[in-house]
């Protein structure tokens, strides 16, 4: 069982920066693809950015190409979302989820993951 806590949100202005923080209980965590999704009311969950369990590979959605960055310290049990250059269409609650390496499925689908976060709200003003 792998429990997922998601930190860092808040208010800030268009073009400021946050990094969000989510720690996982368990010892298995290396061992999972982690990933940040986002949803606004009325919309469906969307992925934002994932990484493999060696940090090698990295996907993000093309939306926040360039602008965020998605990192791991296995060390820590920790995985980081570094979002820079914030724009008012990033506001959403920001959820950390992880997957077992090498399940089936596309990164960006939701279905794969075994573990989510409760989410941390990320508003931007402009």
């Amino acid at each position: 069982q792998v429990q997922l806590v998601e930190s860092g949100g808040g208010l800030v202005q268009a073009g400021d920066s946050l990094r969000l923080s989510c720690t996982a209980s368990g010892r298995t965590f290396s061992t999972y693809f982690m990933a940040w999704f986002r949803q606004t009311p009325g919309k469906e969950r969307e992925f934002v950015a994932g990484i493999t369990w060696s940090a090698v590979s990295t996907h993000y959605a093309d939306s926040v190409q360039g602008r965020f960055t998605i990192s791991r310290d296995n060390a820590k049990n920790t995985v980081y979302l570094q979002m820079n250059s914030l724009k008012p269409e990033d506001t959403a609650v920001y959820y950390c989820a992880a997957r077992r390496s090498g399940t089936s499925g596309a990164v960006s689908t939701l279905w794969p993951y075994d573990y989510w976060g409760q989410g941390t709200q990320v508003t931007v003003s402009s």
